[in-house]
């Protein structure tokens, strides 16, 4: 599995942005789809909620890539 660190500067990033910043998904419709569809893991659990708010500390996974946040 790929680590990517993700440093954000504002308090928070929502899940649905995160995946087309780190070109995870092409558009927020592709992004939105795949999170809906349960293949996005926050923290080691499903979530289907494309607004999640991710913090530092935070880690998103799909596709053998985990994102945590920084």
């Amino acid at each position: 599995m790929e680590l990517r660190e993700v440093a954000i500067t504002t308090e928070f990033i929502k899940l649905e942005a995160l995946l087309k910043f780190e070109g995870l998904c092409g558009t927020g419709g592709e992004a939105k789809e795949v999170i809906q569809d349960g293949q996005v893991k926050v923290n080691g659990q499903v979530c289907t909620m494309r607004g999640r708010k991710l913090r530092s500390g935070d880690e998103a996974e799909m596709d053998g890539v985990r994102l945590k946040i920084v």
